[in-house]
């Protein structure tokens, strides 16, 4: 792999992960916004990785391992990161401490919660960017681009409402989205060693976002009562990727 094309694919890992950062920019200047807002774009992001899941990986891992890899794969991707998360200690601003008791500032546990978030979808952009289909690294990219920015007002709106000044707020937001480039680094080194990885790795940066969602974000967006806004919101999400989708394919 040239150095040219290792830069421009960590660049895109970057990019995508400076969103959480962009994200928690509203905070600067506006200092109420409400849940109910908050929970409909909660749950537009989920709309968008659901769909990056299904086009974007899913799919094109299917057509190049079939089924069987797909779904073996996608499995473990998803129980991977579940015991990311049942034995990592993190702190949730609806939900709560989840994960081993730890003495951790409440701070560090948030920031904790929103990296397991993110490395699945660092991995999604160095996968997608390790293969040869030029649409899918615009789509991923794209999609974690999208959904990292209401990520990045749920991790710094919770601390607004703790006393933190803004500018800390979207400080700690923005450090939570580093950890993408070493995902992405990781998903490219991992699909660069044999293509025939590929579509074990698409699957399984699949289910991993597929648990994320289904885990985390989807409860999280419901717990103030604003479910069904957060539906409406997951429902606008997947169309806007599949017309993305649509478009690049």
């Amino acid at each position: 792999m040239s150095m040219n094309l290792f830069a421009i694919r960590f660049t895109a890992s970057l990019i995508a992960g400076s969103a959480t950062g962009a994200g928690a920019l509203p905070v600067m200047f506006l200092k109420n916004i409400s849940d109910n807002l908050l929970d409909i774009l909660l749950g537009f992001a989920a709309g968008i990785m659901l769909a990056a899941t299904a086009f974007s990986l899913l799919v094109p891992a299917i057509e190049l391992g079939g089924p069987i890899v797909s779904a073996i794969s996608l499995g473990i991707g998803a129980f991977i990161i579940h015991l990311i998360d049942r034995f990592t200690p993190h702190f949730h601003p609806v939900a709560g401490a989840e994960g081993p008791l730890s003495k951790l500032p409440r701070i560090w546990l948030l920031m904790i919660a929103i990296t397991i978030h993110n490395l699945p979808e660092g991995l999604a952009v160095g996968v997608s960017f390790g293969s040869g289909d030029i649409a899918s690294r615009l789509v991923i990219a794209t999609a974690i681009w999208l959904q990292n920015m209401p990520e990045g007002l749920a991790v710094a709106l919770p601390l607004l409402r703790e006393k933190y000044r803004a500018s800390k707020a979207t400080g700690y937001a923005s450090l939570t989205g580093l950890v993408e480039p070493l995902g992405g680094l990781l998903g490219l080194v991992s699909v660069s060693i044999s293509q025939y990885l590929l579509p074990w790795c698409l699957a399984f940066v699949a289910g991993a976002m597929l648990f994320v969602v289904a885990d985390e974000m989807m409860p999280e967006s419901h717990r103030k009562g604003f479910g069904r806004e957060a539906a409406f919101g997951l429902v606008a999400g997947f169309i806007v990727m599949m017309l993305l989708a649509s478009i690049f394919k």
